[in-house]
């Protein structure tokens, strides 16, 4: 069996908070004495891991008082030969959460890692241990398999017990995929949950209320507290100990449809009751909880950036964007020439795509956006106003439109190919094939895009297409016209997309599957050689 390297050198944390401190010991670190049950410091809501690439992963754990996170990681689940240790610690300022970047792992291998807190008062009591697992990336042309959807927890539909809990987590983890994206919205920071929601057919939904999710998010004690509230669901917490998690942030995280300087004005706002005035308050506390409180790496360069690039053995590279933090004002988006107004991923992340775009040798680029390309999303929703996300209307590129055909005409002039977008946020699942036949503007390469979601959430309908870009529809499920608004979880419109590559072939099939795992939509791309 390969076996773990263990490097001379002390391991690279990355820590949400508070003091990161690593050593390395070839048979484990010692085990102090373990007091009884009662007074041990306890893991609060399980454990996580993500952004599993080429060069390790990052492992996560919440401790219920201030503690130092001992991990253990193998390649067996009995830990007879553990081959790495480490710590870090879990302190208050930080909400007591922990997280460590794990280097040096074999390639193609399934990795398991054990957690438990050491209490940093009492240092010889240490709490009892959760294990969770995942697998590295390949160093061969091993198959690849993924899942992605979006949108957790919103539009008033949260944890039914009775009900099942959040039972798409369940369906996914049924598939043992290699990770799973989450494509936005982890959380509905700005929609609160009622007691109770009613049925089509007289029955009650009801939720499970915390007091964080009785009222939209300001502190940010509120927004750890969104993040709290999923990390209840039992299905959830299977999910996140047996699948990294590959995340990116959309509107709710912070505010629906908000942008950085935005000031807390439209009547939505007002309705929600908000008291803070503008949403870059907001940002930066939502901010500091997403990086709390989900598994994903930390920059040194920037502190808070979301895009980044995870490789994923020789089939895949999957680019993670950021739609949402360096966008400008939402509003007509109907600019003919670039500058601040029109800004979408903004010039600094374009800079950084487009340079590992070109520096990529995988077979496949995914490019994980958190906003569909050319459907039409309404920003200010009481007034039917502006533009939302990327599209506007029918015609040549205007606005934030200018920013997806620079990118697109940059990937044919240069050769990319092999390109495939996922997304979630408009609630429905959907296949879009690019043509530059059918568009206005015509200087790309064709290409897919695939939407899925949500997985917990009110479901919503098709949207019209904007022919910019040429999408052609392949495929779509969601509300139909005549049907109720705000469908919950319980009548079946939720959904995901599962991708496999297959290591002989590289040919990558796209499936389009809902809550009970039904195969709705299936297509097989050939990867194109250069």
């Amino acid at each position: 069996m390969p076996q773990l390297v263990t490097p001379k050198l002390s391991r690279r944390l990355l820590l949400t908070g508070g003091t990161a401190l690593a050593a390395s010991f070839a048979g484990g670190i010692a085990k102090p004495y373990i007091s009884r049950a009662g007074s041990r410091p306890l893991i609060s809501h399980g454990v996580q891991s993500g952004d599993v690439s080429g060069d390790g992963g990052v492992v996560w754990a919440r401790a219920d008082r201030p503690s130092r996170m001992l991990v253990d990681v193998a390649t067996s689940d009995s830990f007879k030969d553990i081959h790495h240790s480490l710590f870090m610690d879990a302190l208050p300022e930080s909400d007591f959460t922990a997280k460590a970047l794990i280097e040096g792992l074999p390639a193609g291998q399934d990795i398991f890692y054990r957690i438990r807190l050491q209490d940093l008062s009492e240092p010889t009591i240490i709490g009892p241990e959760k294990i969770g697992r995942f697998r590295s990336p390949p160093s061969d042309r091993r198959s690849v398999s993924f899942i992605w959807s979006g949108d957790t927890a919103g539009q008033g539909w949260g944890i039914d017990e009775s009900r099942g809990g959040m039972r798409m987590y369940a369906t996914m983890l049924k598939h043992r995929p290699d990770f799973f994206i989450h494509s936005g919205d982890n959380i509905y920071a700005d929609a609160p949950l009622p007691a109770e929601m009613k049925l089509p057919n007289g029955e009650i939904w009801k939720n499970f209320v915390t007091e964080e999710k009785s009222r939209p998010a300001q502190t940010l004690d509120d927004y750890r507290g969104n993040y709290k509230y999923n990390l209840l669901d039992k299905n959830a917490l299977a999910f996140n100990a047996q699948v990294p998690i590959l995340t990116q942030w959309d509107d709710h995280e912070v505010s629906n449809n908000w942008w950085p300087a935005e000031p807390l004005t439209r009547a939505e706002h007002l309705y929600r009751g908000y008291t803070e005035k503008n949403a870059m308050a907001l940002m930066a506390r939502a901010s500091r909880a997403f990086h709390e409180y989900l598994p994903l790496r930390n920059s040194i360069a920037e502190p808070g950036r979301v895009y980044r690039k995870i490789s994923y053995g020789p089939l895949l590279d999957v680019f993670m964007l950021d739609m949402r933090s360096y966008r400008g004002p939402n509003g007509e988006n109907l600019q003919e020439a670039y500058g601040t107004d029109a800004y979408f991923l903004g010039p600094q992340q374009i800079a950084w795509l487009k340079r590992e775009l070109l520096a990529s040798k995988a077979t496949w680029k995914v490019l994980a956006a958190d906003m569909p390309i050319s459907l039409y999303v309404v920003y200010d929703t009481f007034r039917q106003w502006g533009s939302e996300a990327i599209a506007q209307s029918d015609g040549p590129p205007r606005g934030r439109e200018l920013e997806i055909a620079d990118i697109l005409s940059f990937m044919k002039h240069n050769k990319i190919g092999n390109t495939v977008w996922l997304t979630a946020d408009v609630h429905y699942t959907a296949a879009h094939y690019y043509d530059p036949n059918k568009a206005v503007f015509q200087e790309f390469e064709p290409f897919w895009e695939f939407v899925s979601g949500p997985l917990h959430a009110g479901s919503g309908s098709q949207k019209p297409l904007d022919n910019t870009f040429g999408p052609q529809l392949h495929y779509a499920k969601g509300l139909g016209q005549n049907q109720r608004r705000n469908a919950g979880p319980s009548e079946g419109l939720q959904f995901f997309g599962h991708v496999a590559i297959d290591g002989e072939s590289e040919a990558m099939t796209v499936t389009l599957r809902d809550i009970d795992d039904n195969a709705l939509w299936s297509t097989e791309i050939a990867p194109k050689r250069t």
